[in-house]
């Protein structure tokens, strides 16, 4: 450590222990082994005392400047801690700190430091350190000296198999592989890993050498791999599933084996679940092992029937039909197995496809009179999964045996209305709120992310010195300390909160940062999140003082809202404590008021009886007259003359109209939203994070956060990026009217590429209808032109529809869909992939009994082929003609 005289303290210390650390600290690890020779047990216990003080020195950044190289220093000091510290345990929290590092070519000098430790001493340490993954990667070498030198047997763990691969991984893999001893175990760890190493998934590429498949069948045919072992690991590990990133690799190897009839025959059962539950890629191999196996008689017929109900259970037309096939082939040389299987064919009722369902039919009819009475009534109550379509075949099939269900009318079914629950209070102690910083995904759940908040300016309002040392012991190693004249942090950190708490905060740098604006030209994302920006650098700057004694912008409810007279209890206490709100925290709280609450003008009188500015101001937000809402419009191709907008979200343009009150009384961070960002389009280049953070800004708003979320949605359809539908369960479940830019939002996420997506958005379409706050018109006509843009692939909302659908809400979709079909049907060329849209609109319609006419049906419906389009076109047009004439609003039921 610097004494101010630019010498560097010790430096004439020419003890063992002097050299050593002035070693240490000038980055030299490769001396540090022979320095640490001669020293014994008290040399090295007092140099390791000093090791740690140096350790601190560098975590808090006084070893960064020239001559120093702070890796240079870390890696030395990792090398002298690991031959200075006592124990395995203490050696294992040494070389397993993430504040040290350890340069690649100074990775063989922590093994020469440990010197000739008990065999004992080093499998505790191999252990400890295998048990931790991200250490056991990167410290290969030094995990596998350990082992050597101990003797005992190697830690088959997914951090030390993990760089067991990226070690042995070169052109000459099969000689490394076929001359480590440990093959066989790391390789049976490898195959069952529910993630497997990086090298063992890579294709094989320009460098076949290199191709670990390969190279696994070449050590099972030389007898190094025992064959049955690695078969059964690899179908095992299929069976267990999981994402198709993560089955690649036992795939692969078992189509490498290409396994024989004998030993397909003997892993039926697995062969079965895997057809069921995998990946399609998966499941369509292990079908075809199937299929192969019945052809030669090889599967039984309960196998047989248990692999049908599974695969038919599948979405995938493909599989389904394939089973289908595979099952008639089966009963038309084993006519006795129908009673066995056609109970299994049964599970194809239901299937969304009436394709399938037809098939299935005939199937079934074809071999119904091999069957006995009471497997014929367990086909016909079975029967009734069937569509509309085929219930007249269904009932000539099956007659009297086809139970008559009763003529009730038909029910819509929706999502319960969401319940407001109330945020729960702020942890009650510093343990706990510590508890809740290092636990909580606080990015991801907003109202656990604001409770924590409050409840840290709380407790350090409180008793800063308790919350400080807290901090401190549940993060040794915080990034915040290396580089505090730069901190910055994620739009959904609270570290910049707690770097204020332990004072490590720029003060000049708080000061700019919350205080902020934005340019006319920001993006709305960025927008969005620069109000918690501003909220946490002000919390950043105040926290431990007086002056935010808690935090008013805590929402009362879980959309983010404030009930009106919750806010002004709060304008009391900080009016009877005589403090002044702070700027951002205040305006963070009147946009999360909730203004049409009918308590509102109660709150408005007593806030101006408080007779301080805030309550005046609360009073006037809440007395206010709702300002003109956000327009949302396209430029038309030939508007703009400077650039070419190929996409349609190229040319989306947001106007968040004008709000005078925002723009001239609120803080910088929020005056974009008062008008001051030019109505433009915007193409947005950031990375796109913290998006379940934005809906809590605007929860009083759902119009004007509509058209904050429009561009990223418009983007997440048409460029297929993922997750913009964070906060769309959000959005409908927010407070304000349903215009334009809720309908665009909605619109675009049944558009998504991602399935994830699209649910969230299904979940939001079914919340607002539950609400009575769907205008279902409205959403058809965006749908039908922004199909027609090309903007939301017609399959994408099919399946979104199919979706909805299938939860009951048959006449809210198909009213969605009603008015969208007109503005399609009658296009020059047809669309692509709309035919997939009439087949779930001719479900709908079947289901509910909607009658009618839509514009445009007739005419394709007349038209000859066997296109999907045209064959569902008929479909629709014939369960129209016999849909009942009831208003479809007489039919729906709020709730389950």
């Amino acid at each position: 450590m610097g004494n101010g005289t630019g010498e560097v303290e010790g430096a004439g210390d020419d003890s063992g222990v002097g050299r050593l650390l002035a070693a240490v600290r000038a980055g030299e690890a490769g001396d540090v082994p022979a320095l640490l020779e001669p020293l014994d047990a008290a040399e090295r216990k007092l140099a390791l005392t000093r090791l740690k003080a140096l350790r601190t020195e560098v975590r808090a950044g006084k070893w960064e400047t020239p001559p120093y190289v702070p890796s240079r220093i870390r890696s030395a000091l990792y090398v002298a801690g690991a031959g200075c510290v006592p124990t395995p345990a203490a050696a294992a929290s040494w070389l397993g700190a993430r504040d040290l590092q350890l340069r690649e070519e100074d990775k063989p000098l922590a093994l020469a430091a440990i010197g000739d430790r008990d065999p004992e001493w080093a499998a505790d340490l191999a252990g400890r350190l295998a048990g931790r993954r991200a250490v056991a990667e990167n410290s290969y070498p030094l995990l596998h000296g350990l082992v050597v030198r101990s003797g005992y047997a190697v830690p088959p763990t997914d951090g030390y198999v993990t760089g067991w691969t990226w070690h042995l991984t070169d052109d000459r893999l099969v000689e490394r592989l076929r001359g480590d001893p440990q093959t066989p175990t790391l390789v049976a760890h490898a195959l069952a890993m529910a993630e497997p190493p990086e090298r063992l998934t890579r294709p094989i590429g320009r460098r076949p050498a290199r191709h670990w498949p390969s190279a696994l069948r070449t050590l099972v045919e030389e007898g190094v791999l025992d064959r049955a072992q690695v078969l059964d690991l690899c179908v095992s590990r299929l069976l267990r599933g999981g994402p198709l990133r993560n089955l690649r690799l036992p795939l692969e190897m078992v189509q490498l084996l290409a396994p024989d009839a004998e030993e397909l025959r003997q892993r039926i059962p697995d062969w079965v679940g895997i057809a069921a539950d995998a990946p399609s890629i998966v499941a369509g191999y292990a079908q075809d092992v199937l299929v192969e196996l019945a052809s030669a008689g090889a599967v039984p017929v309960g196998a047989l029937a248990e692999m049908t109900s599974g695969v038919l259970f599948r979405t995938e037309k493909k599989l389904v039909r394939a089973q289908l096939a595979l099952v008639g082939k089966v009963l038309a040389r084993e006519p006795g197995a129908a009673g066995e299987l056609l109970p299994a064919v049964t599970e194809a009722f239901g299937n969304e496809d009436t394709g399938v369902q037809e098939r299935a039919l005939k199937l079934v009819a074809r071999h119904l009179p091999g069957v006995d009475a009471e497997v014929r009534r367990e086909l016909a109550e079975a029967a009734g999964l069937l569509g509309p379509t085929h219930r007249q075949a269904a009932e000539e099939l099956f007659g009297a045996d086809l139970e008559e269900a009763a003529a009730l009318p038909y029910e819509e079914i929706l999502p319960p209305v969401p319940e407001a629950q109330l945020v729960p209070p702020p942890a009650t102690t510093v343990e706990e709120l510590v508890s809740e910083l290092v636990a909580k995904r606080l990015s991801e759940e907003p109202m656990a992310f604001e409770r924590t908040l409050d409840g840290l300016v709380r407790h350090a309002h409180r008793d800063r010195a308790a919350v400080a040392e807290a901090v401190r012991e549940a993060f040794p190693s915080p990034q915040w300390e290396q580089r505090t004249h730069c901190f910055t942090h994620t739009t959904h950190g609270i570290h910049g909160v707690l770097a204020g708490v332990l004072g490590l905060l720029n003060p000049t740098l708080v000061d700019f940062r919350r205080t902020k604006g934005h340019g006319a030209d920001i993006c709305l994302h960025q927008a969005l999140s620069g109000v918690l920006d501003a909220r946490l650098w002000e919390a950043a700057d105040l926290v431990g003082t007086d002056a935010l004694p808690f935090l008013l912008a805590t929402p009362t409810w879980h959309t983010g809202a404030i009930d009106p007279l919750v806010l002004v209890g709060r304008l009391r206490e900080y009016r009877d404590a005589g403090v002044e709100p702070a700027p951002v925290d205040f305006a963070q709280a009147l946009l999360r008021v909730l203004r049409a609450d009918p308590s509102a003008g109660r709150a408005a009188e007593e806030a101006a009886a408080l007779g301080t500015a805030a309550g005046r101001r609360l009073a006037a937000w809440l007395g206010e007259e709702a300002a003109v809402g956000p327009t949302v419009r396209f430029l038309r191709r030939d508007e703009d003359k400077t650039l070419r907008r190929y996409h349609l979200f190229d040319r989306l343009v947001v106007d968040l109209g004008e709000h005078p009150v925002v723009r001239a009384e609120f803080p910088p961070a929020f005056q974009w939203l008062g008008g001051a960002l030019e109505a433009t389009p915007r193409r947005c280049h950031h990375w796109v994070e913290g998006r379940a953070q934005w809906a809590p800004v605007l929860p009083a708003d759902r119009e004007l956060l509509a058209a904050c979320l429009l561009p990223a949605l418009a983007h997440s359809a048409e460029a297929d990026a993922r997750g913009a539908t964070e906060p769309l369960t959000a959005l409908a479940e927010a407070d304000g009217p349903v215009g334009r830019a809720v309908l665009l939002a909605l619109a675009y996420g049944l558009g998504c590429v991602d399935a994830d997506d699209r649910l969230r958005a299904v979940d939001a379409v079914l919340v607002l209808a539950s609400r009575g706050e769907l205008d279902a018109r409205g959403l058809g006509t965006e749908l039908a032109w922004l199909v027609a843009e090309g903007s939301v692939k017609p399959n994408r909302l099919a399946d979104a529809a199919r979706t909805a659908a299938a939860t009951g809400a048959y006449g809210t979709v198909w009213a969605i869909l009603a008015a969208m079909l007109p503005g399609l049907l009658g296009a020059a060329k047809p669309i692509r992939g709309l035919g997939e849209v009439l087949a779930v609109a001719a479900d709908c319609v079947e289901r509910s009994g909607a009658g009618g006419e839509v514009a445009g049906l007739d005419a394709l419906a007349s038209g000859r082929g066997s296109s999907q389009l045209v064959v569902q076109a008929k479909r629709l047009l014939n369960a129209l003609h016999q849909g009942a004439d009831q208003p479809l609003t007489e039919t729906v039921r709020i709730g389950r």
